[in-house]
């Protein structure tokens, strides 16, 4: 089936994230699309700033360990894959009186936005609520008017670019906190390199959520796979779930595995 534009582009800029250059014959044969695709293609992602045209190519903007995309442009970017591990996700939630902390990131959004809507939430007759904590200000957002949920955000400085809170106001939140499980994002899961995001504030954040949480599960879809950027903030055995929607590469899943961590296909 022919890949959408979104998912072309998130293919082209895993691809730079792993290897820095690329060039439209190497992209054409890789997404099986013509070269007048790869370079329409290319021209956008130059146009929203995420790489730079070279002769024959492309390069990711500034340092590829540091490429970022502003959370508004990756929201629609393989949504049905998202909501499809965000809904796998699901069966990671603790009891409705129990708690859970949602990291920034457009798939743990998608969690979100399916606790909004009541799933998971508890039968009237039972009552209770589930404790939210979260750095994202988009998720604060999506919940903070829901009855069967006591949400609190993590002050801070946001970055933009992402919605995240951070700093030391947030670092010292978590430090006091003892969550049931923590939904995690990332930007690159890698077999030898771990987890990791291209701003250190952010890779801070994230590493203390891991501290507070009982069980860390990552919500990650295949573009995340074999990818590394700047700041690790985990290794694999920091984790006790990984969420995907495709059977991660051989070394990777050979990694997962012997770090004991669960893979979850989500169909």
């Amino acid at each position: 089936m022919a890949l959408l534009a979104p998912e072309r582009h998130d293919r082209i800029l895993a691809r730079l994230r792993t290897r820095t250059t690329a060039t439209v014959q190497e992209i054409s044969d890789e997404l099986e699309v013509t070269k007048e695709t790869v370079r329409r293609d290319l021209d956008a992602l130059e146009r929203a700033g995420s790489l730079e045209r070279i002769h024959g190519g492309a390069v990711l903007a500034g340092s590829g360990a540091r490429a970022e995309t502003p959370w508004r442009e990756r929201q629609s970017r393989r949504a049905e894959q998202k909501r499809a591990i965000a809904t796998a996700a699901l069966d990671f939630l603790p009891p409705s009186s129990g708690s859970a902390v949602l990291d920034a990131g457009t798939t743990t959004e998608a969690l979100a936005d399916l606790l909004a809507d009541g799933a998971a939430a508890p039968p009237a007759a039972e009552g209770g609520t589930r404790a939210i904590i979260t750095d994202a200000v988009p998720i604060a957002q999506t919940l903070a008017d829901r009855p069967h949920l006591d949400l609190e955000v993590l002050g801070g400085q946001v970055r933009g670019i992402t919605g995240a809170v951070v700093g030391d106001q947030a670092l010292a939140a978590l430090a006091a906190r003892r969550v049931d499980v923590a939904f995690l994002g990332t930007n690159g899961l890698d077999a030898a390199f771990g987890l990791s995001t291209p701003d250190a504030a952010e890779a801070a954040v994230k590493a203390a959520m891991i501290r507070s949480a009982r069980r860390s599960v990552l919500l990650a879809d295949a573009t995340k796979h074999e990818v590394s950027s700047l700041v690790r903030f985990a290794e694999l055995s920091a984790l006790d779930a990984v969420i995907t929607d495709a059977e991660p590469p051989t070394a990777l899943r050979a990694a997962l595995d012997e770090a004991e961590v669960e893979v979850v296909i989500a169909r």
